[in-house]
Parts: C-alpha cells; sequence; structure tokens
C-alpha cells in the first residue's frame, strides 16, 4: 500500500464525519460552547488532513471551484486545492463503504453501489458548496433592504461610500455587514474600490449586491449623485423581500395542511370513535 494510499484513509475517516461540519456554518465567536469546541476540533483536524492529502493528490482544481468557494463564505478558510483533496478522500470513503457493504447487498446492487459512493463521496463537497451559497444568498436577499437603507441615510448625510460601508457594516449584524467590513478593510489597506467590489460581488451570490456595485461604480464614472440611485435599489429590495416573505407563506400552508391532515384529523377521529365506544357500551 503506498503512502498516498495510507494518507487518504486516514483522511477519509475523519473526513467522513467532518465534511458537513466543516461546510456548514461559520465559527461562532465569543465563549464557545463544550458542543462548539469539538466541532472547532473536527474541522481542524479536517483541515489538517486535507492538506496531508492534497501533498499527496495533487489535482488540479476546476476553473469555477475558487468562485464557488469565494460564494459559499471560504468555509475554514479552505482553498481550492483543500476541496479538491477533501473531493478524493469522499471519493475513497465512498469506495470503502461500498466495499464494506458489496456482500451484503443483493443482485447487482453491488455493482451499482461500487460505481455510485465514490462518485458521491467525490460530489459531496460541491453539493454543500452549492447549498452554503444559496443559504448566504437567502440571508443576504432578506437583510439587503435593510442595509441599503443604512448607506443611504449615510450617503445623503454626506459621508464618502468607503467610510458609508464600513459604518454601515459596524452598526448592522449579518451575513452582507460582514462582507461590507471586509470590503471597507481592503479599501483601506490600499485595494482599489474595483478589486473591493469584485470579490464582494463573488462572496455574495446575490442579485441586489452587484446591482449596488454597479450603482456605485456609475456614480463615480459619471459624477452622479448616488442617493437617488440607493433609494430606487431600496424600493426595489423592499418589494422583493415582500415577495419573499409571500413565498414563504405560500410553502407554509401546504405543510400545515399536512400536520392537519395528518395529526388532528386521526385525534379527532380516534376522539369521537373512543365517545361512540363509551356510549354503546
Amino acid at each position: 500500500m503506498s503512502a498516498a494510499a495510507v494518507l487518504a484513509g486516514l483522511a477519509g475517516a475523519a473526513g467522513a464525519a467532518a465534511i458537513v461540519e466543516l461546510l456548514a456554518h461559520p465559527r461562532a465567536r465569543g465563549r464557545r460552547s463544550p458542543a462548539g469546541r469539538r466541532r472547532t476540533r473536527l474541522g481542524a483536524m479536517t483541515v489538517a488532513l486535507a492538506g496531508l492529502a492534497r501533498r499527496r493528490a495533487g489535482m488540479l482544481p476546476p476553473a469555477d471551484l475558487h468562485a464557488r468557494i469565494a460564494a459559499a463564505g471560504d468555509p475554514l478558510g479552505l482553498g481550492p486545492t483543500d476541496v479538491m483533496a477533501l473531493k478524493a478522500v469522499g471519493a475513497l470513503t465512498g469506495l470503502l463503504l461500498a466495499i464494506t457493504l458489496i456482500g451484503s447487498l443483493p443482485g447487482r446492487l453491488g455493482v451499482v453501489a461500487m460505481l455510485c459512493a465514490p462518485a458521491g463521496g467525490f460530489l459531496a463537497p460541491d453539493l454543500l458548496l452549492a447549498r452554503r451559497a444559496r443559504a448566504r444568498a437567502a440571508r443576504i436577499g432578506h437583510e439587503l433592504a435593510d442595509v441599503l437603507d443604512l448607506l443611504r441615510v449615510a450617503v445623503q448625510a454626506g459621508l464618502p461610500i468607503g467610510r458609508a460601508l464600513a459604518e454601515v457594516g459596524e452598526r448592522c449584524q449579518g451575513v452582507l455587514a460582514g462582507e461590507l467590513r471586509a470590503a471597507a478593510r481592503r479599501m483601506q489597506l490600499g485595494a482599489t474600490r474595483a478589486e473591493a467590489f469584485e470579490q464582494l460581488v463573488a462572496r455574495c451570490p446575490a442579485d441586489g449586491v452587484a446591482t449596488l456595485t454597479a450603482a456605485v461604480t456609475r456614480a463615480d464614472r459619471h459624477g452622479a449623485p448616488l442617493a437617488p440611485a440607493l433609494e430606487a435599489l431600496v424600493t426595489e429590495a423592499r418589494a422583493e423581500q415582500a415577495r419573499l416573505l409571500r413565498d414563504d407563506g405560500a410553502r407554509a400552508a401546504p405543510k400545515i395542511q399536512l400536520v392537519v391532515a395528518l395529526v388532528l384529523v386521526p385525534a379527532v377521529m380516534l376522539l369521537v370513535a373512543a365517545v361512540l365506544v363509551q356510549a354503546l357500551g
């Protein structure tokens, strides 16, 4: 057995249990609970094992992987080569699991498991990145209207756009506020506004953020006032937020009906049956 196989096996043992956690949520700030500390240690161990497997695997990442990692918020600071190493770990883990279960599977299911399990393990990091990016986009969509409204007030008060971004980021909570703070910090450290905005759009997979950066760039280029454009964006974001709330309410109605049909109606029928049995007895 080669050194690469040994390292991949060790990484598979920890990676199968930790891959969901490392892509689920960023680390919480402040004092952590015992469960949070255990998750932090597990994530750190996964990063270390990914580094070992990465040095042995030598797999080339696809061109769009860096953008997908940025849209997911750079979970645990992993880079494209780290994710490729975890994909290899997942494929090996799926293969080992299929080999373990092939004897107990009936018919041709063993062959199917040998083909599907490694593919599923290889694609699992991609699916988790996409899921995290969708969750971040949904959170940003809910936060966008309030953040844009505060940004409009700051610009109308006479603050330059870099200072306005920093002030709004400091006074708001959430994913978008954190990305605005990071963008303002990059500009303070010497990055151009175009570079900071490009990274902001890459890390915030929501249409409103790209529209915001385009409005700021257009105002800088033509010397037009920014406040009216921000006011129009706020109105649009409020309308989009109302639509999202209506959609959430529409999706909740079938779930409530399902609960009524599966729980309340049988309970009422049992109650009526009990009363009838008692009356007949």
